[in-house]
């Protein structure tokens, strides 16, 4: 026992001490933050505000009036911010610029190439086609019933949508003016109602006083799982993966020949398994610290699940054991970098497969598919811990059985990965193949 705390010791401050080791822990948050630390050093010079011009090509000669009031008023008042006491107003949005172009019946497409070019050239945003019909839903001509948006633009989206809102807005407004009916008393009637989304009521179990319920943020609800999913993930490829490079630099260098001198091969391997651990360890420890803290800044700690925080923990070790073990294996059994990458592929795809899945277990984590894939060891310590961040959980008995499933399947790794390594460490010139591996696990 005492070489095997030895070699832990070793590994754990041979990763520590690193430099590698130290950057990633200084920039793994600035570059998982970057998006909102870009947005508050250049604020509003991050966003476009430059004058969007669009021409409207109305073929209903009705829409246009209205639609161009609208964009002046937008202009004029919903592209500001609220000054500030004594300071002027600030411009957040882009203006919206709107040019008529007059309709060619004989030759529509013509006018519609020429916008084209008009676009292509930055003359203009984009244009827009409005159907001569459009006022006319039950139109025997559908396509002559539609608004059709052209920009070579697609992923900016503030335009399209404030001009099909506007739009549907004119558009209903002339058609309750046709109808006779008072637009105002049909919004008021239409006008939907408010839902909070609320969490059960509870009653004090000193006083019998029932509490209220409080408002749910679902944004948390998401994100918290999704967060520390990211963190299991990037704990393990950052504490497991160097394994393998460790593995394979000590066999090519013949260290290992030294080091089978003072230690049994299991001892070194578990060793190393354990270092990695306590690195492990060190990462959750110093991240969830600091999640912790801006979570108490931002007044949002009790909405955190810190009951999660235990089996985070268990999860954690069990899925760098497991993993860890699989890489050892294969760095002992390979002879070069290149035929340790190869080897690995299998296994990162595997790594992968609950990020796959991630996006269904969030949405119904308590659905047959979601329950059954959890209990697949090689996947349960990220999807397990998903289901029990989101309300309200799963039953108890699933996070202890997922846990002894994934006990059990990491002894076997850690017995089979010390049969492999205690054969692989000593082997030159050629790596073995998994018909090797194979072998070597169920006979030693």
């Amino acid at each position: 026992m005492r070489k095997i705390i030895v070699v832990a010791i070793r590994e754990y401050l041979a990763a520590v001490r690193s430099k590698a080791f130290i950057i990633t822990i200084l920039l793994m948050p600035v570059l998982m933050s970057s998006g909102f630390i870009a947005e508050e050093l250049f604020g509003d010079t991050s966003m476009d505000i430059s004058d969007k011009r669009v021409a409207i090509v109305d073929h209903s000669g009705a829409i246009y009036d209205a639609l161009a009031a609208a964009a002046e008023s937008r202009n004029a008042v919903d592209i500001f911010t609220e000054p500030a006491e004594g300071g002027d107003p600030e411009q957040m949005l882009p203006r919206f610029l709107l040019q008529r172009v007059a309709p060619n019946p004989q030759a529509p497409d013509e006018v519609l190439f020429d916008l084209s070019e008009r676009v292509r050239a930055g003359t203009l945003f984009a244009f827009v086609e409005i159907g001569r019909d459009v006022l006319a839903p039950e139109s025997e001509k559908p396509d002559h019933a539609t608004v059709k948006y052209y920009t070579n633009s697609p992923t900016y989206r503030e335009t399209h949508v404030w001009l099909k809102t506007t739009i549907n807005d004119v558009v209903q407004s002339i058609r309750f003016h046709d109808s006779g009916l008072d637009a105002d008393q049909v919004s008021r009637a239409l006008e939907p109602a408010a839902i909070d989304q609320l969490g059960l009521l509870d009653r004090n179990q000193t006083t019998g006083e029932i509490t209220r319920a409080e408002e749910i943020s679902q944004t948390i609800s998401v994100v918290v799982p999704i967060i520390l999913v990211i963190l299991l993930f990037m704990v393990i490829m950052t504490a497991a993966g160097p394994l393998i490079q460790s593995v394979l630099e000590e066999k090519l260098q013949r260290i290992a020949e030294v080091l089978l001198g003072c230690v049994d091969p299991f001892r070194w391997m578990m060793g190393k398994l354990i270092g990695m651990v306590g690195v492990s360890l060190t990462i959750v420890t110093l991240y969830l610290a600091g999640g912790l803290i801006v979570a108490y800044e931002r007044g949002i700690l009790s909405l955190l699940p810190m009951h999660l925080l235990g089996w985070f923990a268990v999860y954690q070790i069990l899925a760098v054991l497991m993993y860890g073990a699989v890489f050892v294996g294969v760095g002992a059994a390979c002879s070069d970098h290149r035929e340790a990458q190869t080897a690995l592929t299998p296994l990162m795809i595997l790594i992968m497969v609950p990020m796959l899945l991630l996006e269904s277990v969030i949405r119904e984590p308590n659905s047959t598919m979601a329950t059954l894939v959890s209990f697949f060891p090689p996947v349960t310590p990220v999807l397990m811990l998903t289901r029990q961040a989101i309300p309200p959980g799963i039953p108890g008995w699933q996070p202890i059985v997922g846990v002894t499933l994934v006990l059990a399947t990491t002894v076997l790794c850690v017995f089979a990965a010390g049969r492999v390594f205690r054969i692989g460490i000593l082997m030159q010139g050629r790596g073995a193949g998994l018909r090797d591996m194979l072998k070597w696990m169920l006979k030693g």
